[in-house]
């Protein structure tokens, strides 16, 4: 029976060291695959910033392009817009001139132009009344 037991693979020293040997080969390979994956996600990682960077300078350039482009747009609508408020404001001060002037109120210019008038004829006549009276006196 003792030969039988010899037999046994638990019995057997080689078969253990054999499987301990191969235990440790699978540990290390398991810590050198760790490793290289930690070396290559570095790298990787790295390349991945590198192409971000890359990408986002191609991107800017069109983005800054695009917007460009929407403030000349907004700037051509802008100044036709204010065309034509102006336009619509001379157009309404016309009109509310006109009705002003059908309802006899005047336009404060033509009050103050009449005012300028009236101030010049006042002096006039101030002047014209000092020189008679100088003349009914000699």
């Amino acid at each position: 029976m003792s030969d039988e037991n010899d037999k046994k693979p638990e019995n057997d020293p080689q078969l253990a060291g054999k499987i301990k040997d191969s235990a440790r080969q699978i540990w290390l390979a398991g810590l050198g695959a760790f490793t290289k994956a930690e070396e290559d996600t570095g790298r990787f990682f790295d390349r991945l910033v590198q192409e971000g960077e890359q990408l986002e300078n191609r991107t800017r350039g069109v983005v800054e392009k695009q917007i460009r482009s929407v403030e000349d747009r907004v700037g051509g609508v802008r100044e036709r817009a204010t065309g034509t408020w102006d336009r619509l404001e001379h157009l309404f001060d016309e009109r509310v001139s006109g009705a002003l002037r059908r309802l006899g109120i005047h336009r404060k210019e033509d009050i103050e132009a009449l005012e300028s008038r009236i101030e010049a004829l006042e002096a006039e006549l101030s002047g014209l009344r000092n020189r008679n009276g100088r003349d009914e006196e000699e």
